[in-house]
């Protein structure tokens, strides 16, 4: 009888070992990837970017820098293992304990003395709780989910972040090449108003103003210049470098020929509700609240344990050798209202997480409203804005060939050079709105990912 114990307890621990001691649970396959779930295909594909390309910089590049060098996504990442870990701690109390002892104790008295050493092994195992392990695994899976959400929103928003930043800094050069451009033609128009001058047909009073707006372009092409400088700098830092670090940007891509996406915002609203991680995550908060309300609960229940285990004793030279096995039921009687209190802790608990969840869902709808709003108005200004740029080169050259000629003014010639560099600053105001709300409404659709950097397919925003 007494080898009982011991011939049990082997046959608990061998598929311990079986299964390996360091993750037998593993929980380490039920962490997200370290950058997020929904860019597995990216990550798969490429490792993990810590240095700038030789070639210029693109915004997929860009995004890659950002998830990779960020702390942000280090630590978002390093809190979903912390929950993994904690899955294994709530699965461990379905294990048996097993637990060893010995001591050894030597009596003095006044006509001798002797020693007793005794050792013991105890395996002691929870059979029944009613339903409180179930429930603490159901709340660490969920907060586990919840984490894993979490990071995937995370990720999102410095994708979106990245993206912003980077269009940005595009813009900004594009600004200096504009001021370029608007610095040139001023310097013509001030060259005809010199030759013109300098012939007897025009006033000084036409050389002035043509050297002042002259001027004033060669202060905005510095400005903008010093705009593009502080652009790559934010750049920079956004992807984990110093700002003084020197970044070549590529070209603006080429916009799609057709910028139309024609979907129904409720049908995009029921979309995002179903695809934001930020939801899921809420949803999983008040799954994990109410799988707490069953643990206070149960916690207030009976529970039945199994002790078993054999025991040796050596005392005075007589050794004795036993086991013993047998149950114990705990039944809670009065815990001075613990149980109770816990409990309403716990539902109040899930009333807020549900609160939080509605709340969220509500924003979600306005977030996809705004986004889908501010991408309407500007794929209609992109357009507008090519008219307005190509109708205002047309006036410029004509003002410009209408002053050589001695039939304008130099008024005329430098409003129509005004108006040309105010539409094409819009132009490119309206490329950077369309390509960063272009980004917002995805991420607010949750599904921000590299397709969108991916040429624009029928029907996607």
């Amino acid at each position: 009888m007494r080898f009982l114990p011991c011939f049990f307890l082997l046959t608990v621990a061998l598929p311990s070992w079986a299964g390996g001691l360091d993750d037998p649970f593993g929980t380490e396959a039920m962490a997200p990837l370290k950058v997020s779930p929904s860019l597995a295909a990216r990550v798969g594909e490429a490792p993990c970017a810590t240095a700038l390309p030789a070639t210029a910089l693109t915004a997929l590049e860009a995004v890659d820098l950002a998830l990779c060098n960020h702390p942000q996504t280090r630590e978002v990442w390093a809190s979903a293992r912390v929950q993994a870990a904690l899955v294994g701690v709530a699965r461990a109390g379905w294990l048996p304990n097993l637990d060893a002892s010995a001591s050894a104790t030597r009596f003095q008295y006044d006509d001798g003395s002797y020693n007793r050493r005794s050792a013991a092994l105890t395996l002691s195992w929870l059979l029944i709780d009613f339903g409180q392990r179930s429930a603490n695994v159901e709340n660490a899976q969920q907060l586990l989910n919840a984490a894993a959400a979490t990071q995937d929103a995370t990720v999102q928003s410095l994708f979106l972040a990245a993206l912003q930043t980077y269009y940005t800094a595009q813009a900004t050069q594009a600004a200096v090449i504009s001021a370029s451009e608007a610095e040139r033609s001023a310097r013509e128009a001030y060259q005809a108003a010199d030759a013109r001058y300098n012939v007897g047909v025009a006033t000084p009073a036409d050389r002035l103003q043509a050297q002042t707006a002259l001027s004033q372009a060669t202060l905005n092409r510095i400005r903008a210049e010093g705009e593009a400088r502080n652009g790559l700098g934010a750049l920079a830092n956004a992807l984990g470098f110093e700002a003084q670090q020197k970044i070549v940007l590529a070209e603006l891509p080429a916009l799609p020929a057709e910028l139309a996406f024609q979907k129904e915002v409720d049908a995009m609203i029921a979309e995002a509700q179903a695809r934001r991680p930020d939801l899921k995550a809420a949803e999983a908060q008040l799954k994990a609240a109410e799988a707490s309300v069953d643990l206070a609960r149960a916690q207030g229940r009976p529970t039945v344990s199994l002790a078993a285990g054999p025991s040796w004793q050596n005392s005075a030279g007589v050794v004795t050798q036993g086991g013993s096995i047998g149950l114990t039921l705990n039944v809670p009687i009065f815990t001075g209202f613990d149980t109770t209190y816990r409990v309403r802790s716990a539902a109040a608990q899930a009333d807020v997480r549900a609160a939080q969840r509605d709340r969220i869902k509500n924003q979600i709808a306005l977030d996809v409203w705004r986004a889908y709003q501010s991408l309407t108005t500007a794929t209609q200004s992109l357009k507008t804005s090519a008219d307005l740029v190509a109708s205002a080169e047309q006036s410029e050259r004509v003002a410009l060939g209408r002053y050589k000629a001695g039939v304008g003014t130099v008024l005329d010639l430098l409003s129509a050079q005004s108006a040309l560099a105010s539409a094409r600053l819009q132009r490119i105001q309206a490329q950077l709105d369309w390509n960063v709300y272009r980004a917002t409404l995805a991420q607010s659709m949750g599904a921000l990912d590299y397709t969108l950097l991916q040429p624009a397919a029928e029907g996607r925003p």
